[in-house]
C-alpha cells in the first residue's frame, strides 16, 4: 500500500507540473491548490473521524476507541497546519502578505485554537478514564463547528480567497485537467490519511 501511495503522489505531482495548465488570473501560483485543497480536505475528514471515534467510545466505552479519535484529531491538526501554512504562502505571493485576517484564513485559525485546545486538554489529564470522557464530549462539540468555520460563515463575507471549486451557483467552474487531478490529490491525500490511521494503530 506505502509503495503505490507513493506512486500515485508521484504520478499527481508530476502532472501538477507538466500536465495542468496555468489557471487564469493566477497563473502557475494556483498549482499551490493541489497541495492546499486536500490537506484541508484531509482535516475536515480527520475531525469527523476523531468525533465518530469519540462517539463510539462513549458508546462503549472501549479505549482502543479514545485512542483512536485522539489519533484522529492530531493528524487533522497536522493536516490543517498545513493547509493554513501552503494558504498564507499563497497570500504572500498573491496578496502581498502572509496574513491579512481574510475570512477563511481567519476561521481556520479559530479551528486551530479549538483543536489545539483538544490536544492541550489530553496532555493536562493524567487520569486516563476522565482524560478519554472530557476529550471524547469535547471532541463531540467541537465536530459542530467545523462546517460553519470550514463551508459556511467564509462564503457569508466578502473574501479575497479565490472560488471554491462548486462555485455559488451549484456548478463546477475548472478546467478539466485542472479538475481531475485536483480530485486524485485529495483522493491521494484522503488515502494518506487513511494509511496513517492504520500505522498508528498497528
Amino acid at each position: 500500500m506505502n509503495k503505490i501511495l507513493i506512486l500515485l503522489t508521484a504520478a499527481i505531482c508530476a502532472a501538477v507540473i507538466f500536465l495542468v495548465p496555468p489557471i487564469k488570473g493566477l497563473g502557475d501560483l494556483a498549482k499551490i491548490i493541489f497541495f492546499h485543497v486536500p490537506t484541508a480536505w484531509v482535516s475536515v475528514v480527520a475531525f469527523f473521524s476523531s468525533a465518530f471515534y469519540a462517539a463510539k467510545f462513549l458508546r462503549t466505552f472501549n479505549f482502543s476507541f479514545d485512542k483512536m479519535s485522539e489519533r484522529a484529531a492530531r493528524l487533522g491538526f497536522i493536516f490543517v497546519l498545513m493547509s493554513t501554512i501552503s494558504g498564507a504562502i499563497f497570500s504572500k505571493l498573491t496578496w502581498g502578505a502572509y496574513w491579512n485576517w481574510d475570512p477563511r484564513q481567519t476561521t481556520i485559525f479559530v479551528l486551530i485554537l479549538i483543536y489545539g485546545a483538544y490536544l492541550t486538554l489530553r496532555a493536562a489529564v493524567s487520569d486516563e478514564k476522565i482524560r478519554a470522557k472530557v476529550s471524547a464530549v469535547y471532541s463531540l462539540l467541537s465536530v459542530l463547528t467545523v462546517p460553519f468555520l470550514v463551508f459556511i460563515l467564509p462564503r457569508m463575507y466578502f473574501s479575497l480567497h479565490p472560488s471554491p471549486v462548486l462555485n455559488s451557483a451549484g456548478r463546477v467552474e475548472m478546467d478539466s485537467i485542472v479538475l481531475i487531478v485536483l480530485i486524485a490529490a485529495v483522493a491521494d491525500a484522503t488515502l494518506i490519511f487513511v494509511q496513517l490511521m492504520r500505522r498508528e494503530n498497528s
